[in-house]
């Protein structure tokens, strides 16, 4: 069964970064056109009392026992490789996740903005949380090794799609600038290894006790580690979860790259629109300088 909004660990919901398009909020904009046409587009009945609303998407189960996940992006942000990462995701061998079923898209008529609903199987357990987790879901060493094979699997594929974390597409030049904004200093930033990605992977975006990988629209090349420096930053409020999560992605945080995402990870942490209440300020904070140190070491 697909559970949304019902996290296993308590959690504070806290976000990596503050968007530009603060107009819109699914959350309390009236949508009751956007769900008629879904419906009849892909023959469903989205389930009233299922329904999760989000600040750029809803989400729903149907009368079939699917879900759909419907999303309201701007055009600015779809760039020439389209927004269907959830669609392209399915051919993913090796990596656990719900089976893609189909799709709609279309261009609103009055805003500068797409629409798009896709179509997946139910998810087999509940989210593990969202954005930065209070306690430690314990998890058991058999998530751990299908996380693991997934993100190894997800790795070894070819892909021409670029990540687009927070809808940004991840470049150099946003790396660099994202890290040298917070991260003054006398080191390198340029990436060495660019391998297929998640792009957004918080434990909002993974289930337990059983493992699975969901909401791979923004999936695509990026710089090595950056899922695992992604984890490890929503995992910061509790200790021996960030540091499980280290040791698990030992070899992705030991290389340059994923000394770079940790970097690139904790600005949006420490960086302008740092909140003060945080938990994670202070073990970022301290990573970073370690990582920094490492770095101008060579």
């Amino acid at each position: 069964m697909r559970l949304r909004g019902r996290p296993t660990a308590t959690v504070t919901r806290m976000p990596f970064s503050v968007s530009t398009d603060l107009a819109a909020d699914l959350r309390v904009q009236p949508i009751d056109e956007v769900l008629d046409r879904v419906e009849r587009s892909l023959q469903v009945r989205l389930l009233p009392d299922t329904m999760v609303r989000k600040r750029r998407s809803v989400g729903a189960r149907t009368n079939r026992d699917t879900w759909v996940r419907i999303e309201r992006r701007s055009l600015c942000k779809i760039t020439e490789q389209g927004w269907n990462g959830t669609e392209c995701a399915a051919h993913l061998e090796g990596v656990v996740q719900p089976a893609w079923q189909g799709c709609v898209v279309w261009r609103d008529a009055n805003e500068p903005v797409m629409w798009r609903a896709d179509e997946t199987d139910l998810l087999p357990a509940a989210p593990v949380g969202n954005a930065v987790l209070s306690e430690d879901p314990e998890l058991p060493d058999e998530w751990w090794k299908a996380l693991n094979a997934s993100l190894d699997s997800l790795t070894a594929h070819k892909t021409r799609r670029v990540a687009t974390p927070d809808t940004d597409t991840i470049t150099q030049e946003l790396v660099t600038e994202s890290i040298r904004s917070v991260f003054p200093g006398d080191f390198d930033t340029t990436v060495q290894r660019w391998v297929p990605a998640h792009a957004d992977l918080n434990w909002a975006n993974v289930t337990a006790p059983v493992f699975s990988l969901f909401d791979w629209e923004d999936w695509g090349n990026a710089p090595q580690g950056l899922d695992s420096a992604s984890l490890w930053a929503s995992s910061l409020a509790v200790s021996a979860l960030a540091d499980r999560v280290r040791q698990e992605r030992r070899c992705d945080f030991e290389s340059r790259d994923g000394k770079l995402m940790t970097l690139f990870v904790c600005s949006k942490i420490l960086g302008p629109y740092a909140h003060p209440e945080d938990p994670r300020l202070g073990p970022a904070r301290y990573m970073a300088e370690q990582v920094v140190e490492e770095l101008q070491a060579g």
